[in-house]
């Protein structure tokens, strides 16, 4: 795994799947903004207003480097690709995918007890410049719980079939693999983490101190944001992504 200069974003990626990248990370003299939506849109409207964001900051299409959804209930694994069907061609509208590759880093989540009855944009990121900014600055895609990201079928689960009490610590591991990946195809480490996410509906307090923040070294004392949510698979029951060096804006 080794991460690719995007030619006019201003950011690094790991390349991933079609539907999102592995993560990203701001090149030096530049930072990423995370903006989080306070009332979320539904991702078609999402998209339009990222789009007038970016103009109204005299920003490029390109500098958009992340997004975040949130959908109405977990897909199943056809379900997953029709949606990234549509989700790429909103990408491909924008010239945003590089050639066939999509350097965008993405979560998509389900959350629990959620009333929604479409997919809603609940946030993004884009790099703007600044020459003064040295710390990484970066966004790490969400990851559940499959030996390989890129196999979208049931054979790639985690101890499927298996009671989240049994197995919660190796599930939590795996993701944790991924996620140490992604880091260092970046050239960046947990120190570097200001923001660590997991989502499950799972109690996690029984991987939480055994298996989780040993693994975060120093960026375990800034703690975990805990999203009572499912990944956005069926069968799939832990998920995590992170961020470090970014601006936190709302609107």
């Amino acid at each position: 795994m080794s991460a690719a200069d995007h030619p006019g974003g201003g950011y690094r990626f790991v390349p991933g799947i079609p539907p999102y990248s592995g993560g990203v990370a701001a090149q030096p003299g530049h930072r990423i903004v995370h903006v989080t939506f306070l009332d979320a849109p539904s991702w078609q409207d999402g998209f339009g207003l990222i789009d007038q964001h970016l103009a109204t900051n005299n920003l490029p299409a390109a500098s958009l480097c992340s997004i975040e959804l949130r959908c109405p209930r977990p897909h199943s694994f056809e379900g997953f690709v029709d949606f990234n069907n549509g989700y790429r061609q909103a990408l491909r509208d924008r010239s945003l995918l590089l050639g066939e590759e999509n350097p965008i880093a993405r979560t998509n989540v389900s959350p629990v007890g959620n009333t929604l009855t479409e997919t809603q944009m609940f946030g993004f990121g884009y790099v703007v410049p600044d020459a003064s900014h040295i710390a990484p600055s970066f966004v790490i895609a969400g990851a559940g719980d499959l030996r390989n990201q890129a196999d979208l079928t049931n054979e790639a689960l985690v101890a499927a079939g298996s009671r989240w009490l049994d197995v919660g610590a190796e599930r939590a591991g795996v993701v944790l693999d991924e996620m140490e990946a992604r880091l260092t195809a970046l050239g960046i480490g947990w120190p570097d983490a200001s923001t660590v996410d997991v989502y499950t509906a799972e109690s996690l307090h029984h991987v939480l101190g055994s298996t989780i923040l040993p693994r975060l070294g120093s960026a375990a004392g800034r703690g975990v944001h805990w999203y009572l949510a499912h990944p956005p698979i069926e069968r799939l029951t832990f998920e995590m992504d992170l961020r470090g060096g970014t601006e936190e804006r709302w609107i």
